[in-house]
C-alpha cells in the first residue's frame, strides 16, 4: 500500500503481485481473468480509489516516463479484512500524459453488457454518473488524482509472497 488517508487509498501493484478473483460466477459467468495466472502482468500500476466513488484512477508508466492516466469504471471498493474488493464494469477512459484528448475504451462492451441485461438499470445509471463526473474534473482540469502524477514506488519494495 502506498498510501491510505481514510479518504484515498493508493495500492501499488508491481509486476507478480498475487490477485485473487473470487471463485463464485458472477451474472455474466466467470471473471474473465480467472483463466490467466493470479499475479499482475504488466508493469507496476498505482491504483487510486475513493471509498463510496463509482471508478478507480491507475498512473500508468513505461519505465520511468509518464503514460498517463487509466480511469477503470468499477463498483465503489469495499474495504475486507485482507484489502478491498470491487468489480469492473466495463468502461474505462484513456487520459494521456500529454495533454492530449481523452479517450474512451471498451464503449461497445459497456453498451452490450447493458443491452444483454449484465448490468442492473441502477448499475448502468450509476457507471454513466461515474463517466460524467470524471470527464467534468478533466475538462475543469481538476482531476485530484494529478497529486500522485510524480509517485514512484520506493526501490526497496519487494513484491508481497502469496
Amino acid at each position: 500500500m502506498a498510501a491510505d488517508d481514510g479518504h484515498t487509498l493508493a495500492v501499488f501493484l508491481a509486476k507478480n503481485t498475487p490477485l485473487t478473483f473470487g471463485t463464485h460466477e458472477f451474472r455474466w459467468g466467470p471473471h474473465p481473468w480467472s483463466a490467466f495466472e493470479h499475479v499482475w502482468q504488466s508493469d507496476g500500476v498505482l491504483q487510486l480509489q475513493r471509498p463510496g466513488e463509482g471508478y478507480s484512477v491507475w498512473a500508468r508508466r513505461e519505465g520511468s516516463r509518464f503514460q498517463g492516466w487509466y480511469v477503470n469504471f468499477q463498483e465503489p471498493m469495499r474495504r475486507t479484512p485482507d484489502g478491498f474488493d470491487t468489480l469492473d464494469q466495463e468502461l474505462d477512459l484513456w487520459i494521456p500524459g500529454d495533454g492530449s484528448p481523452y479517450r474512451w475504451k471498451d464503449v461497445d462492451e459497456f453498451e452490450e453488457r447493458v443491452r444483454s441485461g449484465g448490468f442492473t438499470a441502477h448499475e448502468e445509471a450509476s457507471v454513466r454518473a461515474a463517466a460524467a463526473e470524471v470527464v467534468s474534473l478533466v475538462e475543469r482540469g481538476a482531476g485530484w488524482w494529478e497529486e500522485w502524477r510524480d509517485w514512484r514506488a520506493p526501490t526497496s519494495w519487494e513484491v508481497p509472497a502469496r
